[in-house]
């Protein structure tokens, strides 16, 4: 990283582990500056799925890892599953 850049961090749940799958959850961290976002400051996600985030200049930091759910909890509500990390290196002034 040079030192003219900062790092965008965006954070996509998926329905599944794959990528051309569609995005159920984010959120998004700028090191820039530029931009502040807060939880729920939209209806609408920034991609509509992971590929979409890579046609944009966004680099996978992190796949999720795939854990199967315990015998019986199989149709059990908990946390989101399937997150992929993104980040994008932008220039500041």
């Amino acid at each position: 990283m040079q030192p003219n850049q900062r790092q965008k961090v965006m954070i996509l749940f998926l329905s599944t582990s794959a990528l051309d799958s569609p995005v159920k959850g984010w959120t998004m961290y700028d090191g820039t500056g530029k931009e502040s976002f807060t939880t729920g400051d939209s209806d609408t996600p920034p991609y509509e799925n992971g590929l979409e985030a890579l046609f944009d200049g966004w680099r996978v930091m992190q796949f999720p890892t795939l854990i199967p759910p315990y015998p019986g909890e199989e149709y059990t509500t908990s946390f989101m599953k399937y997150p992929f990390v993104f980040e994008k290196l932008e220039e500041i002034d």
